[in-house]
Formats: structure tokens, C-alpha cells, sequence
């Protein structure tokens, strides 16, 4: 943990990452982000650590027993815990029988309370999303078709039924309202396609590299080629392969602009 009280605890830069710090206490600690390479560095290394826990524990996920099953195997062991001893054993026995009946109960109490702790963990979601998951799909649009009025911009609603498929391929249970966006990895202003190959539930507003920014990132990919200064294919491969670096590039800057930081063409999910 961070104990210099001249720098942001790892506490608070974990809060500012999952949203949940204050408007004052935010803005706070962008401030000091803003000035301070150190914080940043660390807050880097936080969200790199979350990611990295996030896909381990989804490859695992596959290889651990159902709660349900768990929990019968758990309801079994207490079922014979209070089973009465049969008539004619002896004392004894009966002693080391209960002693080892009791121990069993213990360690599938133990084992079914991990399990379930574990599958209650509220899992969260990285700045960037996984390329296995969401590697991004295209569909056959032309720059006509996407530099049209009606098709230029704007919000591309995403069905609730297509949503909550996303959250639950990324293992999130019980969103919070408001704190993502079920976002296009390339925006349909750039010819993404509505599929979920394409969808990731992205940070709406906490984290340096949250929705608003990305927003921003497609408005001025989908300016950049409508004026045709720049070609559809390249914008589309830039923020599917790695949409900061694509910022990062574009804006010439290593960290977001103040500009950007309300930036906003999509708005949150809500359920």
C-alpha cells in the first residue's frame, strides 16, 4: 500500500477505477493524477492487475464444480452428521465416527462457502476488452452509407436481451446502473457490426480510459474519414486492435485529454 500522504492511497485509485469514489473525491485525485507520473504509474499497474485476475478466474471458471452441486454435496454431509448411530456399535467408535462425520462437514462447509464466495466476487471490467471475447466484427458498409445524415454519429441503442448476454460472458454478475457502457468495440459510425463479438461492457466514467474518452476517439475517427483523410479499413483495424493506443496515436498525447473528460455520445447502461 501507498503510505506517503503526498501521493493517492492504492485504496482510493482502487475506488476512482471502480467508480466509486465521490464527485469531489474524484476529481480530487484526477487532479493529482494529472500531475503526479508516479500515481499514474501505479494506477496503470492496478488496472493491468485486474485484467490479469479477470482472465485467469474466466479460464478457471470452466474447471470449478456448479454452486448447485456443491451445495447438495454440502446438504448430504449434514444429512448424515444427523443420521442416528446404529444400535450395537461401540462406544468408541462411535466417537471416532463423530469426530470424522464432524470433520467432513467442516471441510464441505468450507469448500462450498469458497465456491460461493467466489461466484459472488463482483468481477470488473478493464479499460480494454479481452481480444478472445471481443476481437470486433464489421459489417459491409460503405463510406456513403456511414457518412450519411442519418447514419453519421449518434446513439446506437443495444437490446437488454444482447446486453446482459455481454456482462455475462465477461463474468459480470449484478451491474451496476450507470457504471458501464455495453459498448462497440468499432463504433457502428465506423461500420461495426451489431453482434456480440463486437460488444464489451466498458467503464462509463471511472478509470483514466473510460467510455468518454473512446467516444470522443470515434467521433474524430468517423470526422477524419468522412473528410477522407483517412481510410475506413485503417480506422477500423486502429481501435479494434488497441482503441488507447489508436488515442494515443491520433491525439498525440499519452493520457487523455481535460477536454474529453465529459465527452459523451452514448449514454450508460441502465436496466
Amino acid at each position: 500500500m501507498q503510505n506517503d500522504e503526498s501521493h493517492i492511497s492504492d485504496s482510493e485509485l482502487l475506488e476512482v477505477l471502480d467508480g466509486e469514489a465521490s464527485g469531489r473525491d474524484a476529481a480530487r485525485i484526477q487532479a493529482h493524477l494529472a500531475a503526479c507520473w508516479q500515481c499514474r504509474s501505479r494506477r496503470a499497474k492496478l488496472e493491468s492487475t485486474i485484467a490479469g485476475f479477470i482472465h485467469a478466474h474466466q479460464s478457471a471458471d470452466a474447471n470449478l464444480p456448479s454452486i448447485r452441486a456443491s451445495r447438495e454435496r454440502l446438504r448430504a454431509r449434514f444429512q448424515e452428521a444427523r443420521n442416528p448411530l446404529p444400535l450395537g456399535l461401540p462406544r468408541q467408535r462411535f466417537a471416532f465416527k463423530g469426530r470424522f462425520a464432524y470433520g467432513s462437514v467442516v471441510i464441505a462447509a468450507a469448500m462450498a462457502l469458497g465456491i460461493v464466495m467466489y461466484f459472488s466476487v463482483q468481477k470488473v471490467a478493464a479499460s480494454t476488452p479481452d481480444a478472445q471475447l471481443t476481437p470486433g466484427a464489421t459489417r459491409a458498409a460503405t463510406i456513403e452509407d456511414i457518412c450519411s445524415a442519418p447514419a453519421a454519429k449518434g446513439f446506437y441503442p443495444i437490446p437488454a436481451t444482447l446486453a446482459y448476454r455481454v456482462f455475462e460472458k465477461y463474468r459480470i454478475h449484478n451491474p451496476r446502473q450507470g457504471s458501464y457502457e455495453v459498448d462497440y468495440l468499432i463504433t457502428p459510425a465506423l461500420g461495426g457490426a451489431d453482434d456480440i463479438r463486437n460488444l464489451w461492457p466498458q467503464p462509463y466514467a471511472s478509470g483514466e480510459w473510460n467510455a468518454h474518452v473512446k467516444d470522443a476517439l470515434e467521433d474524430y475517427l468517423h470526422d477524419q474519414v468522412c473528410s477522407g483523410k483517412l481510410d475506413l479499413e485503417t480506422a477500423q483495424h486502429d481501435i479494434s486492435v488497441n482503441w488507447i493506443a489508436a488515442y494515443r496515436k491520433y491525439f498525440k498525447t499519452d493520457r487523455p485529454l481535460s477536454k474529453h473528460a465529459a465527452f459523451s455520445v452514448d449514454p450508460p447502461w441502465e436496466d
